[in-house]
């Protein structure tokens, strides 16, 4: 089963995705945990470019270092993981570049679309869960943490409202794959909801 978890800057998902997979090794369940950018050796450095505000790059170099990240964390760690039967937790993927590449940059949507499938080489999640919040209220948790803001969190608020409506629109499209849980308030409230939906697809796979 291969679970991403998607949102904002401040949204919550990493803090989510790490605790559902405790969740599901407590089950008994094998779960690997891993992120976009990131995730193999070559992500790591794809993503101190990507993050770091010292590197100025252009929407087509940022999305072309993306599907970069994308297609070797595919071959070496996603399809691996799911070849041997085990549940895959993602902090973000294929959404994130649409929604901040195309919806955030602005690039062509059919574009971005069409890169995705490439450097995917088409891998699809059974199950996304969008942490969904206020934009002001994301920005406010992930620039209050204590460490410098990254090219991303220093973003302004237009860019995460157009990043945030993008991923609305991909959740009302996508309704059987995609479930958005307000993040608004405690992690424990949003927890409750995360459960279920993820009880409810590991009895599917795995009845």
């Amino acid at each position: 089963m291969f679970v991403t978890f998607e949102g904002m800057e401040g949204s919550g998902k990493t803090t989510q995705s790490e605790w559902a997979v405790e969740y599901l090794a407590n089950k008994g369940l094998k779960v690997t945990r891993t992120r976009e950018p990131g995730g193999t050796r070559l992500g790591e450095h794809l993503r101190k470019i990507l993050l770091e505000k010292e590197y100025s790059l252009t929407p087509f170099a940022e999305i072309f270092l993306f599907a970069a990240d994308r297609a070797e964390h595919v071959e070496e760690v996603l399809q691996p993981a799911l070849d041997r039967g085990e549940i895959v937790i993602c902090d973000r993927y294929i959404d994130s570049t649409t929604a901040y590449q195309s919806g955030g940059r602005g690039l062509p949507k059919e574009w971005v679309e069409n890169l995705n499938k490439l450097s995917s080489k088409g891998l699809m999640p059974d199950v996304t869960i969008l942490l969904d919040c206020p934009v002001e209220i994301g920005l406010h948790r992930a620039r209050s943490k204590g460490s410098p803001p990254d090219r991303f969190e220093s973003e302004n608020v237009a860019f995460y409202q157009r990043v945030r409506s993008t991923y609305l629109q991909i959740a009302r499209l996508e309704p059987g794959r995609m479930h958005t849980v307000n993040s608004s308030s405690s992690p424990e409230v949003a927890r409750v909801q995360i459960a279920a939906i993820l009880d409810d697809w590991v009895s599917r796979k795995h009845p």
